[in-house]
C-alpha cells in the first residue's frame, strides 16, 4: 500500500469480520467487507473479491502472500472481469503451483529435482496403499507433501512403513483444509540439508533475472522462522549456478512477475529443486535490503507492461551487505502453539537499518483464524557479523505483553554459537531444542526491564484512524495472514 501511495494509486482493502480493525484496513483509502472470519467464507471466495473490485472501482488486484495468491482460477477470473492480476499468468501458476507438475516441468528444463514419485499418472496418490508401494521403492525416510501446498502445511516426514498410513491421512486432511486440495506426492527426505531459495523476476518482454539467494534453513515443522541473505555457505560460483537453474525453471513457463525457486542444498554442494512459489515471499525484505530495491514496485512495473528496471549484471554489481529476518509470532514459547488474544502493550525496535513489517498495533486482537504472525523484523548490516549483532539488539528492544510470543526463542537462536558461525541446517532447532527453550536468563530479564523503561520514557503515541474512502481507487489488496508492511501507528 505504501508503494502504491508513492505512485499516486488509491488502495482498497478487503477484510473479514474479525479483521475490520486490522492495520491494512486502517491504512487503505477504502475497504470492503467480505463476511465471516473463516477464510473459506471470505478471503478464499473469488466472487467476493471480484465484487469488492466492482464496488470500489479497482482495476487491479495484488493477491498478497497467501489465500488466493497462487490460485490460477482466481487469476483467470480477474482477467475475465477485466481486472489486472498482479502476478504470473494462470498457465504458469498451473504448471508451477502444482508441486507435481512443477517437478515435471523443471526436470524437462534441466533443473535437478529431489528423487520422488508424483503418483499414478503424475496426479498424486489416491490412497495410502499406493503411496506405501512407492515409498518402498524410493526408500525411507520419505516426505509426504501437498501438491498445492506451502509453508509446511500438508507435509509429513515418514521414517518407516508403519508411520505412512497415519501420516498420509494427516497430510491429506491438512492439505484439504489449508488449500482446498488434498492431492499429495512423495519425495525422498534429504537429511540435514540447507533450504536455499532464489528470487526470480520476469517481465512481459521475455526478460528474466534472479536476485540471489535467501537461506531459510532455520525452520520448525517445515515453517521458516529465521531467514538471511546472502547465505553464509553459498559462494559466488554456487550462487551463479543456482541462479541459472532457477531462471531456467522460470523460463520453462514464460514466467512473469515475482517468483521464488526453492532448493535443498546438501553438504557436498549438490542442490535439488523443491518447488516454485508463484508469488512474492514473506521473506522478500531481506532481498530488498541487500539489493536496495522495492520488489512490490517491480511487480507494479511488470503488471503495467514495463521492462525490468535492472539487468542481471547490474543486480550482481548492486548486492551489498547482509540482512536477517526474524518472524515474530504470537505463540506459546514452549509448545509453539498459537497464542491468540489482545496485545495490551507493544514496543517495536527502532534505529538505523531496522525494518519492522507488522500487522499489529497496541490494543489489537490476534484472532485464532489466521497465521499468528505479529511482524517480520528485518535488519541490515555491512557484513553478517554486524547484521546478527544488530538483530540481537533489536530483539532485546522488542516488547509485547498480553499474549505469548516467540521473542525469547529468537533471542536465544541469535546467540547460539552455531548460528553465529553460520553452521546450521534445517535440523538446527530440533537438535538444539533444550538450548533454545525459553527460560529466565539474566540477559533476557535485563532486556525486558530496558524495554519497559524505554516505553515509560516515551510520549503519547500517534493514534490510528481509518482513512477516508476515495472513489475510483486503482488497486485492491487482498491480505495474507493479516500482514502489511511497516505498521507502527497504535490504536487506543
Amino acid at each position: 500500500m505504501r508503494t502504491c501511495k508513492e505512485r499516486g494509486l488509491g488502495t482498497v482493502a478487503v477484510y473479514s469480520d474479525v479483521d475490520r480493525l486490522a492495520p491494512h484496513v486502517l491504512m487503505a483509502d477504502a475497504a470492503v467487507g467480505l463476511g465471516p472470519a473463516a477464510a473459506s467464507e471470505s478471503y478464499l471466495v473469488i466472487q467476493k473479491i471480484l465484487d469488492a473490485c466492482a464496488q470500489s472501482g479497482a482495476d487491479a488486484v495484488h493477491p498478497g502472500y497467501g489465500f488466493l495468491s497462487e490460485n490460477e482460477d482466481f487469476a483467470d477470473a480477474c482477467t475475465a472481469a477485466g481486472i489486472t492480476f498482479i502476478g504470473p499468468s494462470s498457465e504458469a501458476m498451473r504448471k508451477m503451483g502444482s508441486k507435481t507438475e512443477a517437478r515435471k516441468t523443471v526436470t524437462a528444463a534441466g533443473t535437478p529435482v529431489v528423487p520422488g514419485d508424483n503418483g499414478p499418472g503424475g496426479e498424486g496418490f489416491p490412497n495410502a496403499e499406493l503411496a506405501l508401494i512407492a515409498a518402498k521403492t524410493i526408500g525411507f525416510p520419505v516426505l509426504i507433501k501437498a501438491a498445492a501446498g506451502g509453508g509446511g502445511k500438508g507435509m509429513r516426514l515418514v521414517a518407516s512403513e508403519a508411520e505412512l498410513a497415519p501420516a498420509f491421512a494427516g497430510a491429506v486432511r491438512e492439505a484439504t483444509s489449508s488449500f482446498g486440495d488434498g492431492t499429495v506426492y512423495l519425495e525422498k527426505a534429504i537429511l540435514q540439508p540447507r533450504h536455499i531459495e532464489i528470487q526470480v523476476f520476469g517481465d512481459q518482454h521475455g526478460n528474466l533475472v534472479h536476485l540471489g539467494e535467501r537461506d531459510c534453513s532455520i525452520q520448525r515443522r517445515h515453517q521458516k522462522v529465521i531467514e538471511e541473505a546472502p547465505s553464509p555457505v553459498v559462494s559466488a560460483e554456487l550462487r551463479a549456478r543456482m541462479g541459472a537453474a532457477a531462471v531456467a525453471a522460470a523460463k520453462a513457463v514464460d514466467y512473469v512477475g515475482a517468483g521464488t525457486c526453492e532448493f535443498l542444498l546438501s553438504a557436498d554442494g549438490s542442490f535439488y529443486f523443491l518447488e516454485m512459489n508463484t508469488r512474492l515471499q514473506v521473506e522478500h525484505p531481506v532481498t530488498e535490503m541487500i539489493y536496495g530495491v522495492d520488489l512490490v514496485a517491480w511487480q507494479l512495473d511488470v503488471a503495467e507492461g514495463r521492462t525490468l528496471p535492472m539487468t542481471q549484471a547490474e543486480l550482481d554489481a548492486r548486492r551489498r551487505g547482509h540482512a536477517v529476518e526474524c518472524r515474530i509470532y504470537a505463540e506459546d514459547p514452549v509448545k509453539f502453539l498459537p497464542s491468540p488474544g489482545r496485545i495490551t502493550h507493544l514496543r517495536v525496535p527502532d534505529g538505523p537499518y531496522i525494518r519492522n513489517d507488522s500487522g499489529c498495533y497496541e490494543g489489537a486482537e490476534i484472532p485464532v483464524h489466521y497465521d499468528p504472525m505479529i511482524s517480520k523484523l528485518v535488519v541490515w548490516g555491512e557484513d553478517r557479523k554486524t547484521a546478527v549483532a544488530r538483530m540481537r539488539r533489536a530483539l532485546d528492544e522488542y516488547a509485547v505483553r498480553g499474549i505469548e510470543t516467540n521473542l525469547a526463542f529468537h533471542r536465544r537462536c541469535l546467540r547460539h554459537e552455531a548460528f553465529i558461525a553460520g553452521d546450521y541446517d534445517t535440523g538446527f532447532i530440533g537438535r538444539n531444542a533444550q538450548q533454545l527453550a525459553p527460560r529466565a536468563e539474566p540477559a533476557e530479564l535485563i532486556a525486558a526491564i530496558i524495554a519497559v523503561a524505554l516505553d515509560q520514557s516515551q510520549g503519547v503515541h500517534a493514534q490510528a484512524r481509518p482513512a477516508a474512502a476515495t472513489n475510483g481507487a486503482a488497486l485492491a489488496l487482498a491480505p495474507a495472514s493479516s500482514e502489511i508492511s511497516g505498521w507502527r501507528r497504535q490504536l487506543r
